[in-house]
Order: C-alpha cells, then sequence, then structure tokens
C-alpha cells in the first residue's frame, strides 16, 4: 500500500523559508531584479554566494559524504517557493536540482564524480547540464554532440544558465562528459530569452576536452530531469503566490468611485478563483516534492500532475496580475512583468504542460487527450 503523501510543511521547512525569505528581501528586491535584467551579467554574484556558499544551499540535495547537507526535495522545494516569489535571477534550479540530481544518477564512487559534486555543494562551482530548457523527463535525451575519443564536437541551443556556469554536463554519444566552459573549443553565446532573469545560451563544442563522468547518459539525465520538473512546480507555486498576494493588496488599496476596486463583485470573483487555483497548486507542488524525497514510484505520476497543472496556474495568476493592476501593470517599473515572463517561460521548461498530460494518460492507462 502507497504512503499518504505528507503536504505539510515542517518547523524546519518553515524556518529554512523565513531565512531565505529574510536574505531575499534584503538582496533581491523587484529594483534589485530589474537592475540586473537590464545589465550584462544578469546574476548577483554575491548574492549566489550567500544562497549557495553562506546558507548552504547548492547542497541541498548532495549527501553529507560528498560534502552537502543530506537534506531533501522538500527543502529544496521550499527554497525554490521563495525563489519564485521573488523572480530571483540565480541559478538555483539548473544547478542545485537538476545538476546535481544528474551527477548523484552517475557512480558517486568515481573520483570525478564526487569532486564534482562536492564542488558544486561547496558553492564552488557552478554546473549546467547542456540541454534545452525544453528538454523533458521521460522524453528520449537529446544527444546532439558526437565524442572522438574524449573529444566533443556539436551544438546545443537553449541551455538555461550555460553563461553562468563553469561546468557542462555534456551528454554525448558515448556517455556524460564534464566539459569547464572556458576549455579551449568551448563557445557559449547568449541568447535573448523571453525571462531575462533566466538567461540561455547556444552552447557549441569544436574538438573540446571532457571528462567522462558516465558510460550511459540516459538514466542520469532522466534523472536530473525528473527533479527539475518535480521542484519547478515549487517555483511556479511561489510565482503564483505572490501575483495573488500582490493583486489582493493593491485592489485593497486602489479606489475607484471612492471605493476599494476590490470590494467590486466581478474582481472579487477573479480573485477567489485564483486563489482557489493556488491552493491545488501548492497541493499538486507539494505533493511532487514529496514524492521525490520518499523515492516514491508514482514520483513520474506526481510530477507530470504538478506540471501540467501548476503551470497553467502561474501563467493565470501572473496574466491576472499584470491586468488587475491596470495600466501601471503595463509598465516597465512595476515588477509584474518580470513574473508574467517568468511564468511564461517555465510553462515550455522541462517539458511544456501538453507533454505532462500526456505522460499522465500513459501512467494511468487513459486515453491520450485530444
Amino acid at each position: 500500500m502507497t504512503a499518504q503523501p505528507d503536504l505539510l510543511y515542517s518547523e524546519a521547512e518553515d524556518d529554512l523559508r523565513a531565512a531565505v525569505r529574510s536574505l531575499l528581501a534584503d538582496r533581491c528586491d523587484a529594483a534589485a531584479v530589474l537592475t540586473r535584467a537590464e545589465s550584462d551579467t544578469p546574476y548577483d554574484p554575491r548574492l549566489w554566494a550567500s544562497l549557495a556558499t553562506e546558507m548552504g544551499l547548492a547542497g541541498l540535495l548532495v549527501p553529507e559524504k560528498l560534502g552537502g547537507q543530506g537534506a531533501t526535495h522538500r527543502e529544496a522545494a521550499v527554497v525554490l517557493e521563495e525563489l519564485g516569489r521573488s523572480v530571483a535571477p540565480a541559478p538555483y534550479l539548473t544547478a542545485a536540482v537538476v545538476a546535481a540530481e544528474t551527477l548523484l544518477g552517475c557512480d558517486t564512487e568515481e573520483a570525478a564524480v564526487a569532486e564534482l559534486l562536492g564542488a558544486l555543494a561547496g558553492g564552488r562551482t557552478v554546473v549546467a547540464l547542456a540541454v534545452p530548457l525544453s528538454a523533458a523527463p521521460g522524453a528520449e535525451v537529446p544527444r546532439a554532440v558526437r565524442a572522438d575519443d574524449g573529444s566533443l564536437g556539436g551544438r546545443i541551443t537553449a541551455v538555461a544558465d550555460a553563461a553562468a556556469a563553469d561546468v557542462l554536463l555534456v551528454p554525448a554519444e558515448d556517455g556524460l562528459y564534464a566539459v569547464e566552459t572556458r576549455a579551449p573549443g568551448v563557445t557559449v553565446e547568449s541568447l535573448t530569452p523571453l525571462d531575462l532573469t533566466r538567461p540561455l545560451a547556444t552552447v557549441t563544442l569544436d574538438g573540446a576536452r571532457g571528462r567522462r563522468l558516465a558510460g550511459s547518459a540516459a538514466a542520469p539525465v532522466r534523472r536530473g530531469l525528473l527533479a527539475g520538473a518535480g521542484l519547478l512546480a515549487s517555483e511556479q507555486l511561489g510565482l503564483a503566490e505572490w501575483c495573488l498576494e500582490e493583486v489582493v493588496r493593491y485592489t485593497r488599496d486602489r479606489k475607484q468611485f471612492n471605493r476599494p476596486v476590490g470590494s467590486f463583485q466581478a474582481l472579487k470573483h477573479r480573485m477567489a478563483q485564483l486563489w482557489l487555483e493556488v491552493v491545488s497548486a501548492r497541493a499538486a507542488a507539494r505533493n511532487a516534492a514529496d514524492a521525490l524525497a520518499t523515492g516514491s514510484a508514482d514520483a513520474p505520476l506526481a510530477v507530470a500532475v504538478a506540471q501540467t497543472y501548476c503551470s497553467r496556474v502561474a501563467v493565470h495568476a501572473a496574466e491576472e496580475c499584470v491586468q488587475l493592476h491596470g495600466g501601471i501593470g503595463m509598465t516597465w517599473e512595476h515588477p509584474a512583468h518580470l513574473y508574467l515572463k517568468r511564468a511564461k517561460a517555465d510553462s515550455i521548461a522541462l517539458g511544456a504542460p501538453g507533454r505532462h498530460t500526456e505522460t499522465v494518460a500513459e501512467l494511468v492507462d487513459l486515453p491520450a487527450p485530444r
């Protein structure tokens, strides 16, 4: 009999949330995010150092014997909720979740794997998985790179956070390789993404040398993408919660005809509907995080359900945030557009909702939706 998932937050998780929220409030307010988005370096190295090294968040999923914190996906989900609330420009999802889980899917007794995991967990090295941001768990692992005796060649487009990475995990025909971004034969060309807080890049390898970490990339990459998709739902949840809270605050303060616009029945219905969606999204996201943390056999289904639902809720919440703010919501100075862009970009990251809906149908043996 499958154990019932624990959807509640523990005291330790609440304490972690408070610590992360306090740091982000101090270092990552809307003005700071906008400033970074307009610059050539979207990431704040000091913020990342505080998150990854001082708070030890980069190694939450890495076992203590390998230099990490030995926590679970539940704690990582709480961190991502807070990062989503502030649309923080930090490579946490790609490095501390996707890359870390990919490395944990390799043989951690191998010196090269253990060394890289330790550097990632300690915040000394930023690692990114070199696959397109749209790559979905369960799909065939992208293999755009060919290998010839450790020499790699190929081109991978739309790699998230490649520009911030020190090391790339590159799936190739004969295994998974670790390639330093500053090595000869490696070119990382920045793209112009919809979401300026999560930069994309095209990675070109031309005779680049890499260390082979695993003889097959399939299992490690699928593990990384599954965890990434499952915890992306928590980022989407945090984003949707901020949008709802901001809409309620604004419509309470904004007056028209000498009364708060939030008192108008039509807007009450829209916000009530959004509240119901956010509450349901929280249940789906927490279920996915708990399934991953406990190693449940239902984890692929829980992740697919969470992504199917949370992606749509995040986009709807961000759209409502822009619209219910009226004219000010359309301006660059107001942060609503940052949340809408992040929600839209997240909705196609690690598998679009339609792809996850198909996965749900396959796993529960239902006819695929038309």
